[in-house]
């Protein structure tokens, strides 16, 4: 199966539809408000209207309250939930729509893919300061020989660097900021050759 590709940190909506025609299977839209991708629901609203059915939209939340995600989801019919702080497993249980938890991790440090009873598992390198966005590369090494099957693969890819992990199956493929010209803002033709890179990869 050819691997999905999630565009996270849309902050516009001509953003979103360049990176659909590209063939991006999901959109992220990030409720962090400490993010330079952060987005009002008023923002988000226009972004997640451009996306309509054509593409999966995920709300990003870090250690929100279940009110403030719940208010989100409800107003812009997310598709999908990701969590991308230091949730314990009751705030990632219960909602009416599949679940992404995140785990951040350290350079060296041992992947339990069972530790998070979600529906999907993102992966990410590990930052002391910053929850995801943060461009540091995930040592692929790690993963190879596990089922990736519902593991979505972000860290420092890049439009260069993509193909190999899309190489080892995953269920998808994440990155904001290398397909950026500044914070927020997509270039396209980054996001193009991102997408192509992982949906040729073999």
């Amino acid at each position: 199966m050819i691997v999905r590709v999630k565009i996270c940190g849309v902050t516009r909506a001509e953003d979103a539809k360049a990176a659909i025609a590209a063939r991006a299977d999901m959109i992220g839209l990030n409720f962090y408000d400490k993010s330079p991708r952060y987005l009002t629901i008023e923002k988000a609203r226009e972004v997640r209207d451009a996306i309509g059915k054509r593409a999966i939209a995920v709300g990003v939340f870090v250690n929100a309250p279940r009110e403030y995600i719940e208010e989100r989801r409800s107003a812009l019919s997310l598709d999908m939930l990701q969590f991308s702080g230091d949730e314990d497993s009751s705030a990632l249980a219960g909602w009416p729509v599949p679940v992404i938890a995140a785990i951040r991790i350290k350079p060296g440090g041992a992947i339990d893919l069972a530790a998070r009873k979600t529906d999907y598992i993102l992966l990410d390198a590990f930052s002391a300061d910053r929850y995801g966005g943060t461009g540091m590369r995930l040592a692929l090494d790690s993963l190879r020989g596990l089922d990736l099957s519902r593991v979505i693969i972000a860290g420092g890819l890049t439009p260069e660097n993509v193909a190999e992990a899309a190489a080892l199956k995953p269920y998808a493929v994440d990155c904001a900021s290398s397909v950026e010209s500044t914070p927020g803002i997509k270039d396209p033709e980054k996001v193009r050759r991102f997408i192509v890179n992982a949906k040729s990869a073999r």
